[in-house]
């Protein structure tokens, strides 16, 4: 699949309208793992959703787009949220969907349901223009034809950016329920070595350890319930 520059141009209008769209199938359940009768996955989470903060999948969520994944809140507000998903490589290389961009090595992850014709990045680069400030030190969008500048004359590295084909988006309210039935677990323990630096099939792990007590017992539940 190939992106155009195009659909990067508008990629920012296009996710903040999108926001307002529910997913059909989007709508999570808690899944019961022959657990009767035990509250097993009442997480009871004290942090709300926001810009910036994390989503981190409940450890059996049944939906297979966002089994045991973390997803970056870019958005949160009184028009819906949107993110992208932090551990879900695809198997393309920024080549791949952007065939002028071939010389340059960069994995591109899976972001979300959402639009997946569509290029986004977010990155650690405060002097790239047109950036949207998520957090401190952590930036979506920006000036794409400078982002392939700096990369190619190698004023940053590739390291500091991540690409995703599409992303994650709810209407209003709708993370909100999903939280009620245990979906999803909010993190503000987010920073650039958990984003950036951590491999992909350590940071759902890594990520729950990170809040610490019961959330680190959490990160140890076995991938199959039935090993439990």
């Amino acid at each position: 699949m190939q992106v155009c520059r195009h659909c990067i141009l508008f990629m920012g209008q296009c996710a903040r309208t999108c926001v307002k769209v529910f997913h059909e199938g989007h709508e999570h359940r808690s899944k019961q793992v022959g657990m009767d009768n035990i509250e097993y996955f009442k997480y009871n989470n004290k942090v709300p959703p926001g810009k910036g903060r994390l989503l981190v999948s409940e450890p059996y969520l049944p939906d297979p787009n966002f089994e045991r994944t973390i997803i970056l809140l870019c958005e949160h507000n009184d028009e819906g949220s949107f993110g992208f998903v932090m551990n879900k490589p695809s198997l393309a290389k920024l080549g791949d969907v952007m065939q002028d961009l071939a010389e340059i090595d960069a994995p591109v992850f899976i972001g979300g349901p959402v639009q997946q014709d569509t290029l986004h990045y977010i990155h650690r680069l405060p002097q790239l223009e047109d950036s949207v400030l998520v957090m401190d030190g952590i930036y979506w969008g920006g000036n794409f034809d400078q982002l392939v500048s700096l990369i190619e004359t190698k004023q940053v590295a590739a390291s500091d950016i991540k690409f995703f084909l599409g992303y994650s988006g709810w209407s209003v309210g709708q993370i909100e329920e999903e939280l009620k039935v245990d979906s999803w677990i909010v993190s503000d323990k987010v920073n650039e070595e958990l984003l950036f630096d951590i491999k992909s099939e350590s940071m759902w792990q890594y990520a729950l350890k990170s809040m610490g007590g019961r959330f680190s017992v959490y990160s140890n539940y076995p991938t199959d319930p039935r090993m439990n």
